[in-house]
């Protein structure tokens, strides 16, 4: 592996930045202390900050040379909704919020790297650092783009980066097209007629009907849509009554679509309302349906990722570098500056969570769990191949 010297001896530093923000995990756009964290580690080493982008995202500028060439290195803040269940000292000491999917971690490896380009100026042209929030939830990275974030600070191109649990340390996961998922979620009403339960013929069952279109949706996907063409369509939950022995007069079901594909998307939202609807009006109900598009599928663009994956292979070696990894139904709202922008976004392996300090708890080390935490010694990896790509990058003509 070819780490870059200075940024192994900013190992520890680098640790430690990580294990401040892990501590003090803010939810999305309430990144504040995260924030002044970063522009002030930024101010520190001599890099122009731009604050406030997105409500609390931060833009570090590193300039060298006379090109007009520029590129834009992006990681997340924000942090979740979860207690956290370890105990170890860099804990989160803010009740009910964790950095439970390494968000920390990337911010640490974009300072690493911030940190060796301010010092080591192997590039003609511009380098952005995004440090953006809100990614889970809060789609921080159109926030940004609506602030002016490409418009004000034009790049030819913009590259992302995750942890991946599973994935071994040094080693890279990626693949060109569709890595992620387009994030959807629904909620249908169903208006009915209450009764009592011993008397269900003077009423409109809402339950019945919910249960009808519950199970019609699922054809969608086995007998609408090309088998070749991947999604998900899952109820996650079903609301309805308060007693046993009266009917309901509404019923709710809400769940989540997953897609690779916009026009799958559109497909199955199409259908989704129309079998709801008829199926109501086939039992004399009526219902309300909402559908709403959270983040787009992130696709990653062919020649990006091409360069990616060279710059990647130069590091850890080509045995150590998938470039054909397996697309995830996961969701990434990074999905919105590649719509943008061209570019790539990389897995980086997390390992399989022996990392973790003592006190860690009983749960795996995946994303989104409570006994969670990011492997340090992906910092230097990360954060040098955020160098090597920004230098390859900006050395194209």
């Amino acid at each position: 592996m070819k780490l870059i010297d200075p940024i192994i001896k900013f190992h520890h530093e680098l640790q430690a930045i990580r294990r401040e923000i892990h501590a003090h995990p803010e939810l999305c756009f309430e990144e504040h202390d995260t924030a002044e964290l970063v522009a002030k580690k930024l101010t520190e080493w001599g890099i122009p900050v731009i604050r406030g982008m997105g409500v609390t995202g931060v833009v570090g500028v590193i300039k060298h040379g006379s090109s007009a060439r520029a590129v834009g290195l992006r990681a997340d803040m924000d942090a979740l909704p979860i207690q956290e269940i370890n105990t170890f000292p860099h804990a989160s000491r803010n009740d009910g919020k964790m950095h439970a999917c390494g968000h920390d971690g990337h911010t640490a490896m974009l300072l690493g790297a911030a940190h060796y380009l301010s010092q080591h100026k192997n590039f003609d042209g511009t380098v952005y650092l995004i440090f953006q929030p809100a990614e889970e939830g809060g789609g921080g990275a159109k926030r940004m783009m609506d602030d002016g974030l490409f418009a004000k600070y034009p790049m030819q191109a913009v590259f992302g980066m995750h942890n991946w649990p599973g994935i071994p340390v040094g080693q890279f996961g990626v693949t060109a097209g569709p890595m992620m998922a387009s994030s959807n979620e629904f909620e249908v009403l169903v208006r009915g007629k209450g009764a009592h339960a011993a008397q269900p013929h003077k009423g409109i069952d809402p339950i019945m009907v919910a249960v009808q279109i519950a199970q019609s949706w699922q054809t969608i996907i086995t007998r609408n849509k090309s088998p070749i063409d991947a999604a998900a369509l899952s109820i996650t939950q079903i609301h309805a009554g308060s007693a046993t022995n009266v009917i309901p007069d509404d019923a709710t079901l809400i769940g989540t679509v997953r897609t690779f594909n916009l026009d799958v998307l559109d497909l199955i939202e199409s259908r989704m309302r129309t079998i709801a609807e008829h199926t109501a009006q086939a039992f004399d109900a009526t219902v309300d349906f909402r559908f709403k598009r959270n983040y787009p599928p992130l696709i990653n663009h062919a020649q990006e990722t091409a360069f990616a994956v060279e710059v990647l292979q130069s590091i850890v070696g080509v045995e150590h570098v998938d470039a054909k990894t397996e697309p995830t139904m996961g969701a990434e709202d990074f999905a919105f500056m590649l719509q943008n922008k061209p570019g790539c976004y990389v897995f980086i392996g997390n390992g399989e969570g022996a990392h973790r300090s003592a006190g860690h708890g009983l749960g795996p080390c995946n994303l989104h769990n409570p006994s969670y935490d990011f492997n340090d010694d992906l910092l230097p990896i990360g954060a040098t191949y955020w160098v090597r790509l920004a230098e390859a990058f900006l050395k194209q003509q």
